[in-house]
């Protein structure tokens, strides 16, 4: 059932344009079922952007309550970055302990409460312990961190090597912790991935920035968060394999399985992170399912960076809610049809580059890395599905 099938499946390039994250990529090549892989590549725009999905009912997903009590201290010694904080009701400021001056005059202009760093502590005007500073770099630095031993009502993490997966972790350490733990982000897009990280994320971060924008473009409440499937197979996907996964039948993106090794989390050979409940994947005989529906037992296509397809049986299925960003994409700048799915924001999460034979390329790229110019993988068919079977039908998606 998992033996390598002699058909093939040609592959697309495509380029990125984001709005809350703007970039252009390349070019796509169309994946025509059972066709040898074609050297000709289409001319394509795609997008990348945050996604703004409302949280769905499922009992797992952040309630309105937990993301209106997070909290946000701002970082700064812009006064500008200041005046927009407070007009968004951050009024809790961190300065150095030499800038009890900016403090002060900050105090005559607008009600904040200033706190001051000193030897990774951090204190409030009357001097009284608010909080205590940790920096990490590693996740065996992270396990040591016990926050209740330390009495304090607040832990700042400062990551000195941040990356997406650390954001999880620090989740997991601290779930259930009745110290509030805050993690120091230096754009609204790390800060957001700290408060919505595993669905409940951390109770608060410390944005750290020098431009008004940073302070306008942190939104902390209900937003990208929907049911995510991560699919997990009785056979082991080598780099360069994955599931084809679209949000349209039309098109359907390669999503790379976990086999690679990662710092931050060990590989996970046999999973895919594929995507949300409602996106179509590639099932056996030109058919596609939902990721919802696929259980223990069903069979999915399995697709490497050449073309090459097999089958392989899902051993389990897991959902759960997590933030999410949007890839889409077209043949060119001037065509109507948009190729789209909806991924986990996590550096785990990554597409298939294009192959380029004997030639050295990066096999994938990270969902957090993709900007202008890259190029990723998907299959080009038709969209008009009755039970996930192609049918000759006139059909509009949006």
């Amino acid at each position: 059932m998992a033996s390598l099938s002699s058909a093939s499946v040609s592959l697309v390039r495509t380029p990125t344009h984001l709005p809350c994250f703007r970039s252009n990529h390349g070019k796509v090549q169309s994946l025509n079922r059972y066709s040898k892989t074609k050297t000709t590549h289409l001319s394509i725009n795609s997008s990348l952007r945050m996604c703004s999905i409302a949280a769905s009912d499922s009992p797992l997903s952040t309630s309105m309550y937990e993301l209106s009590s997070k909290k946000v201290w701002i970082w700064t010694e812009n006064s500008q970055v200041m005046t927009a904080a407070v007009e968004r009701g951050w009024d809790t400021f961190i300065f150095s302990s030499l800038n009890q001056g900016l403090a002060n005059e900050w105090s005559k202009i607008a009600l904040i409460d200033p706190l001051f760093i000193k030897e990774r502590e951090i204190f409030d005007n009357a001097g009284e312990r608010v909080a205590t500073i940790f920096q990490v770099s590693t996740p065996s630095e992270l396990k040591k961190l016990h926050p209740e031993a330390h009495h304090v009502e607040n832990v700042v993490i400062d990551l000195l090597d941040w990356q997406v997966i650390p954001a999880e972790n620090i989740v997991a350490e601290f779930q259930g912790s009745k110290t509030t733990v805050f993690a120091v982000s230096k754009s609204p897009a790390e800060a957001q991935l700290f408060l919505e990280a595993l669905e409940h994320g951390l109770g608060g971060v410390v944005l750290k920035v020098e431009v008004v924008k940073a302070v306008l473009d942190l939104k902390v409440h209900a937003v990208g968060m929907g049911d995510r499937v991560c699919v997990d197979l009785c056979s082991l996907m080598r780099p360069g394999e994955g599931l084809l996964v679209g949000s349209f039948a039309r098109g359907l993106f390669l999503v790379h399985s976990e086999c690679l090794e990662s710092s931050y989390i060990a590989s996970r050979p046999f999973r895919v992170n594929a995507g949300p409940v409602h996106a179509y994947v590639a099932t056996p005989g030109g058919k596609t399912s939902y990721l919802s529906e696929l259980k223990a037992g069903k069979e999915v296509i399995v697709v490497d960076q050449t073309g090459k397809m097999r089958t392989a049986i899902v051993g389990r299925v897991k959902i759960e809610t997590r933030p999410f960003i949007l890839v889409e994409a077209k043949i060119d700048a001037n065509d109507q049809t948009v190729y789209s799915i909806l991924l986990q924001t996590a550096e785990t999460v990554a597409l298939v580059c294009p192959h380029e034979g004997n030639r050295t390329q990066k096999t994938v790229i990270p969902v957090t890395s993709l900007k202008a110019g890259d190029e990723v993988l998907l299959r080009l068919q038709g969209g008009a599905r009755h039970t996930g079977i192609e049918i000759k039908e006139f059909i509009v998606e949006n």
